[in-house]
């Protein structure tokens, strides 16, 4: 049962790929972004981690601000906010002016993972014992509708961002629904197909399907290295094409758009999605770039399903 337009977005974690810094991963975010800009993508989202060797998107809130001053159209947001590491009110403040500075622009996703390992983690918390996470979206709601005794003062007069529940998990999504919230559900992580409003997917897309499986051994040998306990940063699909062990394990689509078509709409038909946040996690910012150019006319060919 089609209804409506499919939404094709972005989620960008800023990768640091092997042989390259920081600074070229934050500037190759915000040329992609122009790019999908000017591709007519919805949303371009980033997440919060920390301690990552291989991920530049640590202050979402700094990058949502740059992306959307460089960018016209799309809605710019977190992908998300980890909720557990922050004050409610802190959030509230941040993307309320955000919001205020780009009306009707900014999308907050929260989620409560951790976001890096354990000693990343407890610096960022500096002490600070997060509470039962319910209570924790109630309170930043509260400051994004300007109920709270203390005011978020960025947000009074309406500057307030869409907000988000972001999860993998039928807890998360189950908590999305109670509280009225549009639900993301990360498919990338998790395969398993849940209701929601958005979905985001791994995908590589190239002109042949031969050269998108060469693209994706990068992440595959990647994802193969973090099983066996040693973390790399994204290798070169030359470097991969070198492995010498099986590169399996990473949950990523990949093929010409002919044969991403029907993989793409098997994931709208398995959970009633009406958009799609793709990211894309190969080595050289060309092929991102192409991988992209080539998926945006997928968005007039796609139909949203009913789930179930």
């Amino acid at each position: 049962m089609t209804t409506g337009k499919v939404r094709l977005s972005v989620l960008d974690t800023a990768p640091i790929v092997q042989g390259s810094t920081p600074k070229q991963a934050l500037e190759h975010t915000a040329d992609l972004a122009v790019l999908a800009d000017s591709l007519g993508y919805h949303r371009y989202w980033v997440p919060e981690h920390h301690g990552m060797r291989g991920v530049a998107s640590s202050a979402p809130a700094v990058l949502v601000g740059h992306l959307a001053q460089v960018t016209r159209h799309l809605r710019v947001g977190a992908g998300g906010v980890l909720l557990p590491n922050h004050a409610p009110l802190v959030v509230a403040e941040q993307f309320g002016t955000l919001a205020a500075l780009h009306p009707g622009r900014i999308d907050l996703g929260i989620g409560r993972a951790p976001g890096g390992p354990p000693a990343a983690v407890a610096a960022v918390r500096s002490g600070r014992t997060a509470g039962p996470f319910r209570a924790q979206v109630e309170e930043l709601r509260a400051y994004l509708a300007e109920e709270a005794e203390v005011p978020a003062i960025p947000v009074v007069g309406g500057n307030a961002p869409a907000l988000w529940l972001l999860g993998r998990s039928g807890d998360s999504a189950g908590l999305a629904a109670e509280l009225g919230l549009p639900y993301a559900f990360a498919h990338h992580l998790t395969p398993d197909l849940r209701p929601a409003a958005l979905v985001s997917v791994s995908v590589i897309a190239a002109h042949t399907d031969e050269r998108a499986e060469w693209l994706a051994g990068s992440t595959r040998m990647k994802v193969h290295s973090r099983l066996r306990g040693h973390r790399i940063q994204l290798p070169s699909p030359e470097d991969a094409g070198h492995y010498d062990s099986p590169v399996t394990g990473a949950r990523v689509l990949c093929g010409s758009p002919e044969t991403l078509l029907p993989r793409l709409q098997t994931v709208l038909d398995g959970t009633g999605a009406d958009e799609l946040m793709i990211t894309t996690p190969v080595y050289h910012h060309e092929d991102r770039r192409r991988s992209y150019e080539l998926l945006a006319p997928l968005a007039t060919r796609l139909r949203s399903a009913t789930f179930g």
